[in-house]
């Protein structure tokens, strides 16, 4: 995608199916079976790739460490006994 969002026209089948065409599920890394959140609002529709459990505590541990980083947190503030 890079700077700009792709944008292509599909269309709802008469069963509520929609195509996502091929570019933008290539960019998105869109595989076939994987499972998608959809975020609906009125007019607008997101779709958004499910990350398995260890992918989003990655993610979550990743924060934290440059949360911590930034607000000059240590191990020993974090583990001290109560």
């Amino acid at each position: 995608m890079g700077d700009f969002m792709d944008i292509a026209i599909t269309k709802v089948s008469s069963k509520g199916q929609v195509v996502i065409p091929r570019e933008i599920r290539t960019e998105a890394g869109f595989k076939e079976g994987e499972k998608l959140m959809v975020y609906g609002d009125k007019s607008t529709v997101i779709l958004k790739k499910i990350e398995s459990p260890a992918e989003a505590f990655r993610k979550l541990a990743s924060f934290g460490q440059r949360f911590a980083k930034k607000a000059r947190i240590k191990k020993r503030d974090v583990l001290k006994d109560d």
